[in-house]
């Protein structure tokens, strides 16, 4: 059992190197995060009045997870303060179940209050659920957000999931920074 164990988890990191596609530059980001945030815009109702309303937000274009028994995730985003990018991160989680496949998405997490976005920026890495709890919204069939319902500091948002696996949790999932050129 343990050798499967072994295994498995050796085989989910040998491939999330090359299954996440990272950046190479800052303005090579900076475009991915443009046009997913005009995608998010575009599909899902009340998101520009949303996003206005944050203190500012963390975007990844593109997170990869892969799974065989255990799973490994990542993806390189940016924190979005006054339209601009005001610094780069990677996100990372790993987990532990029935699960076998890969999928992407993409992901935005808002911080609604000044306090929670300078809590964040002030930490040195930032766990969900240790550093800081994200209230992950579910948008359904419907695709709207009503903004006059979400009173969390932090709202996280997952969209655009593709490939075999799905899981809505960003429990555990670290955020660290990383420096872009």
């Amino acid at each position: 059992m343990k050798k499967i164990f072994v295994t498995a988890l050796l085989s989910a990191l040998a491939f999330l190197p090359t299954a996440t596609v990272y950046a190479a530059t800052a303005a090579e980001l900076d475009a991915e995060v443009v046009e997913t945030i005009r995608i998010f815009k575009k599909d899902v109702k009340g998101a520009d009045v949303f996003l206005n309303q944050a203190a500012g937000y963390l975007v990844f274009p593109r997170v990869i997870k892969v799974g065989i028994g255990l799973g490994a995730e990542s993806g390189e985003g940016a924190l979005v303060v006054n339209d601009r990018s005001a610094a780069y991160f990677r996100t990372t989680s790993g987990s532990f179940g029935l699960q076998l496949g890969a999928q992407a998405k993409s992901m935005v997490i808002a911080f609604m209050t000044k306090e929670s976005l300078t809590k964040f920026r002030e930490s040195s890495g930032w766990q969900v659920g240790v550093d800081g709890s994200v209230a992950l919204i579910d948008l359904g069939a419907g695709k709207q957000i009503n903004t006059g319902n979400i009173k969390d500091p932090v709202v996280g948002f997952i969209f655009g999931s593709k490939g075999l696996m799905y899981n809505l949790t960003l429990e555990g999932t670290k955020i660290s920074r990383i420096k872009k050129d």
